[in-house]
C-alpha cells in the first residue's frame, strides 16, 4: 500500500476516532441531552457526561469491529458483527457510566430507584439509535468506498484507453515510416539507373536530411514549425533531383509553428504531391505549403499543379488512408481532410484541426 493510500485509510485509532464519527457521537448526546433534561434532577454536566461516554465506548465497538476479528467464518457479515456488537455494548456502556458519576454515593446506583429509570431510559435509547446510526454509517461507508472504486475504474479505463491510442498512433507512424523511406530511396534509385551526375550530391542531401529526420519520427508529438523544416527538406532533396521540375513555396502564420501537429502529418501531404502530382507531369510542377490560424484552428493546404486526381494510376496511395486514420486518433472528429481537384490540372489537400499548443 503506498503512503498516499495510507493517509486516506488510516489505521488504528486514527480511523476509529475520526472527526466526522466524532461529530456524530458529540451531535448525537447533544440532541439527546436535550430530549432527556425535562424531569431531570442531576445536573446536565452529569447527564451530558453520561451520553457522551456511553457515545464513545459504542463508537470503540463499532471501530474495533471493523477490523477485528480479521477473519470471520462465512456465515457472518463483519456490518452484521459491527451493529450487534454495537448492541451488546449499550447496557454495559450505561452501567459503566453510572458507576463512574457515582462513585461517592453511599449506596450503589442500581439501589435508586429514579437512577434505575435513568439508566432503563439510556439503556433504551441507546438500542433504539445505537444500531441504527451504525447501520447509517456503514451505508455512507460503502457507498463511499464503491464511489472510490467506480472512480479508480474509470481512472484504470482511461489509462487503458490511452495507452491503446498512444499504441495504435504509434503503429500508425510506424507504418508510414518505412512507406516514405522506401519511396524516398527508390527516387534515388532511379538517378542512380539513370547515371545522373546528381545522384551523389542528393543522396549526401538524403542522408543528411534523414539523420535529422528519423529521430523525430517516432516523437509522439510534435510541433508545425517542426514539421515546415522536415518538409522543406524534404523539397530540396526533390528538388535537386528534378531541379527543372519542381517548384516550391512554404508560407506559414508565426502564430502557428508552435502548434501541435503529429509527426509526418504535412510530409505526407507533400510526399503525395510529389509522388503522384509532380513525379507522374513531363513538364513538373509547383507545390505551394500555407498554414495560417483562423477562429481557433489551424488551416494548413498543400497544393500542386500536377497530373492532377484522374491520371494516377492508384489513386493517391496508402499514406493519406494512414494520414486519416492518425488524425482521427490525435484529434477526434474535430478535424477535416479534403482532396479537392484543381482546373486546369492539380491537386490541393486541405486540412483542418483544432489549434492546439504543442508541449514541446
Amino acid at each position: 500500500m503506498t503512503a498516499a493510500a495510507t493517509s486516506e485509510n488510516p489505521a488504528g485509532l486514527a480511523r476509529i476516532l475520526g472527526w466526522r464519527r466524532l461529530k456524530v457521537v458529540l451531535i448525537t448526546s447533544v440532541v439527546l441531552s436535550v430530549i432527556m433534561l425535562v424531569g431531570w434532577q442531576a445536573s446536565y454536566a452529569v447527564l451530558i457526561g453520561r451520553l457522551l461516554f456511553i457515545g464513545m465506548v459504542l463508537l470503540l465497538a463499532f471501530g474495533l469491529l471493523e477490523r477485528w476479528p480479521a477473519h470471520l467464518p462465512g456465515w457472518l457479515e463483519r456490518w452484521a458483527l459491527q451493529v450487534l456488537g454495537v448492541a451488546i455494548a449499550v447496557p454495559f456502556a450505561v452501567a459503566t457510566a453510572y458507576m463512574l458519576t457515582t462513585l461517592g454515593d453511599p449506596a450503589p446506583w442500581w439501589q435508586n430507584k429514579d437512577r434505575v429509570s435513568g439508566f432503563s431510559s439510556m439503556v433504551f435509547l441507546g438500542l433504539l439509535l445505537g444500531p441504527w446510526i451504525s447501520v447509517a454509517a456503514l451505508f455512507r461507508q460503502i457507498r463511499g468506498e464503491a464511489q472510490k472504486q467506480a472512480l479508480a475504474f474509470e481512472l484504470e479505463r482511461s489509462e487503458f484507453e490511452r495507452r491503446a491510442l498512444d499504441a495504435r498512433l504509434r503503429l500508425l507512424q510506424a507504418q508510414v515510416e518505412p512507406h516514405f523511406l522506401f519511396n524516398t530511396l527508390a527516387n534515388v534509385r532511379e538517378l542512380v539507373d539513370a547515371g545522373s551526375p546528381q545522384a551523389s550530391s542528393v543522396l549526401a542531401s538524403l542522408i543528411a536530411y534523414l539523420r535529422a529526420a528519423v529521430p523525430r519520427l517516432h516523437e509522439a508529438a510534435t510541433s508545425l514549425g517542426q514539421e515546415l523544416e522536415l518538409v522543406r527538406a524534404y523539397l530540396e532533396v526533390m528538388h535537386m533531383r528534378m531541379p527543372d521540375r519542381l517548384q516550391f513555396t512554404v508560407q506559414a502564420d508565426d502564430a502557428a509553428r508552435t502548434l501541435f501537429c503529429p509527426p509526418m502529418t504535412l510530409l505526407t501531404l507533400v510526399e503525395n504531391a510529389v509522388r503522384h502530382g509532380i513525379d507522374p507531369s513531363e513538364e513538373g510542377g509547383r507545390i505551394e505549403i500555407r498554414v495560417r490560424l483562423q477562429d481557433g484552428h489551424c488551416r494548413a493546404e498543400v497544393s500542386d499543379t500536377g497530373v492532377g486526381l484522374g491520371r494516377t494510376a492508384d489513386g493517391l496511395g496508402t499514406g493519406l488512408t494512414n494520414l486519416r486514420e492518425r488524425l482521427q486518433l490525435a484529434f477526434g472528429g474535430d478535424v477535416e481532410l479534403n482532396i479537392v481537384a484543381l482546373e486546369p490540372h492539380g491537386v490541393r489537400a486541405e486540412l483542418d484541426f483544432p489549434a492546439t499548443r504543442s508541449a514541446a
